[in-house]
């Protein structure tokens, strides 16, 4: 405890003595986010929106030692700074190896360092934007008197379908036999289109059941919080969103994609920059909407052997392709293959926006999912856990801009299949999906008018704001 405590004052001892809050700053907030990529990132992202739009507003964003040493080159914004807590929870860098005990730690380990820090802090917080999976800072706002505002790093749909699991319940689509209902339609979730058990939430019947309780815990207690945001775009996600907003007791508000698009350039190959990265060299030099972008996501993947099939499929198609492969780069290149490029990491979103890219292959992560959409990408969605299954179901059937790898889920998909597939999701000739290509330009305008001045995230953000900056908590 005593080695906790040192590490904490020191930790503020740097952001106090070398660092003045600016005279003109009316408002402190700090951001909690659950300390993994795909969450810190939108939460960044958020904080980023605020600040270049409200100069008067400080943040203060709260990661443990290890995701500080992670992410401290990334420059940030003046009025954004970096408060640490000790490494209290497992490492990120095995943290997929024992999920269940990773998630557990975050909920019983962070809550005595985090709320010390919050006391020492120079401003009281108008306001703490904590992730939903943190919910202890529902408590911890209680007891110090600060407003909290829970920040949902998944879709809308996600959410109801997890804060109605009750429902799901009272159907036996949970706790339940369901190796004979997985295509069962569940039609009985507010605001939600018809969807099977099969594209319900891994931890409902599948990977990361053990953590059910936890989860049903988390989503009893959102509607404590004094506020709720979602990370995706009011008109995506209307009919949810307009439900929740009747059934919840507390604001809702739909911040945005929350993706670094106030960053990105309108035209990535207009630049002949000697700076600019090699792999957006190789993407200048394809044919407009040629390449096939493939990447699977940040944390889990797929078994190796399974991999090897993608892996020879990808190859043997002939389709252009730009593969993110986070380890081991080299078991990916096949022949020298001149057609594709393999590199361990590049800027997602500028990828996505760039004209050669025709399609990207997805695991289904919600940001990945939202930078999609933002760059009006066709989808092929091949999903492994928690909410890909439900956000892949999004993109497919209701959204029509995808298609799923394993059309009949079936176990494992082979090398020709894949090779099939590809040929035929690339194929600039193949009119149906040409269409999809249109549509997935259509999702692309409703997300940029949504991002823009007066569009329904910059209303919400701006709503959200005003609500805390007057904000009277007792």
């Amino acid at each position: 405890m005593h080695k906790t405590t040192h590490f904490i004052q020191t930790s503020l001892n740097f952001i106090t003595k070398n660092m003045e809050i600016p005279s003109q700053i009316n408002c402190h907030i700090v951001a909690m986010p659950y300390p993994g990529r795909g969450h810190i990132n939108p939460m960044m992202n958020f904080c980023k929106i605020i600040i270049t739009k409200y100069p008067n507003i400080f943040i203060t964003f709260i990661v443990t030692e290890e995701w500080h040493s992670l992410i401290t080159s990334e420059n940030l914004p003046e009025n954004i700074k970096y408060a640490t807590i000790p490494n209290v929870i497992p490492s990120e860098f095995g943290r997929a190896n024992d999920f269940t005990a990773f998630v557990k730690a975050t909920l019983t380990k962070m809550e005595n360092p985090v709320e010390k820090l919050i006391d020492e802090l120079m401003m009281k917080p108008n306001v703490i934007v904590y992730d939903t999976y943190l919910s202890w800072v529902i408590g911890l706002g209680n007891r110090r008197n600060i407003p909290v505002a829970s920040f949902f790093t998944m879709s809308a749909t996600m959410f109801s379908i997890c804060y109605h699991m009750d429902l799901l319940a009272q159907n036996e689509h949970l706790r339940a036999n369901l190796s004979g209902k997985m295509h069962e339609q569940v039609d009985y979730i507010p605001g939600i289109p018809s969807i099977r058990v099969l594209d319900l939430p891994t931890p409902f019947y599948g990977k990361g059941q053990e953590l059910l309780d936890v989860v049903m815990e988390i989503f009893s207690t959102v509607s404590k919080a004094q506020y709720l945001l979602f990370t995706s775009v009011y008109e995506l996600e209307s009919i949810v969103i307009d439900v929740l907003n009747q059934i919840l007791p507390i604001p809702v508000y739909t911040i945005g994609p929350a993706i670094p698009y106030f960053t990105s350039e309108k035209n990535p190959s207009s630049t002949t920059s000697i700076d600019e990265p090699e792999y957006i060299k190789w993407l200048n030099a394809q044919p407009n909407g040629s390449v096939l972008y493939i990447s699977q996501g940040s944390f889990l993947s797929v078994s190796r052997d399974e991999l090897d099939e993608i892996i020879a499929g990808v190859h043997n198609s002939g389709v252009r392709f730009f593969w993110v492969a986070r380890d081991e780069t080299v078991r990916f290149q096949k022949n020298g293959c001149s057609l594709g490029l393999i590199v361990p990491w590049c800027d997602q979103l500028k990828v996505l926006s760039h004209p050669s890219i025709g399609g990207f292959w997805s695991h289904c992560g919600w940001n990945s999912t939202k930078e999609a959409a933002f760059s009006g990408l066709p989808m092929l969605t091949f999903p492994i856990f928690w909410d890909q299954k439900t956000n892949s179901k999004q993109i497919v059937e209701d959204w029509k801009i995808g298609y799923r790898v394993k059309k009949h889920d079936q176990g494992s998909i082979s090398r020709e299949e894949i090779s099939s597939l590809l040929k035929w999701f690339m194929d600039s000739g193949n009119e149906e999906v040409m269409e999809t290509r249109r549509r997935a330009k259509d999702i692309q305008k409703i997300c940029h008018f949504s991002t823009a001045n007066a569009g329904s995230s910059e209303i919400n953000i701006e709503a959200f704001i005003e609500n805390v900056v007057c904000h009277k908590y007792s």
